[in-house]
């Protein structure tokens, strides 16, 4: 048997633009930093990490108070120990009252995020005062944990469990 091959003429349709109404909604928040106060009241940003949380941290130096995703930070992290991973970068550099905090995170669980957090104000740390770099280094601070979590393979039940193996 031998098939055809039939050409078949293609009848090319004029695309009409598709016109959808969008609803756009203008939200305007006002931050802590007024315009005016904007160049009195400067700041230092840095990018903390742990796991796949990510926090953006900016350190100011004429407010007081850390505020985590517009919460208290101790409204956030309900659990003492992450409130105390949070605060050990700024209680070993003596300026926990002295220096206001805002932070944005998101990403990860709790755990993480905590740690992340404690990363990125480490960060912002040395670049408010480079002094403190060589302490939150001797410290572990300043070092990124890059312990993640291993991807499960195929064949087995999690990473490395295996399913149970019967000799009979």
């Amino acid at each position: 048997m031998v098939k055809k091959l039939v050409k078949t003429k293609e009848v090319k349709k004029e695309k009409k633009p598709v016109v959808r109404a969008v609803k756009t909604e203008v939200v305007v928040k006002t931050d802590v930093v007024k315009e005016s106060d904007s160049k009195t009241n400067r700041y230092f940003e840095a990018r903390g990490g742990r796991k796949t949380a990510v926090a953006r941290v900016r350190l100011f130096t004429k407010l007081t108070g850390i505020i985590v995703n517009d919460k208290d930070y101790k409204e956030y992290f309900k659990d003492l120990r992450l409130q105390k991973e949070v605060l050990k970068p700024l209680e070993l550099m003596g300026v926990l009252d002295k220096l206001g905090i805002r932070i944005k995170v998101y990403g990860g669980g709790i755990t993480g995020q905590a740690g992340a957090v404690r990363h990125g104000i480490s960060r912002a740390l040395t670049l408010f005062n480079a002094d403190f770099r060589k302490k939150l280094r001797k410290s572990g601070l300043l070092t990124r944990d890059s312990r993640m979590v291993e991807r499960k393979k195929y064949g087995l039940k999690k990473a490395r469990r295996a399913p149970q193996w019967a000799k009979r």
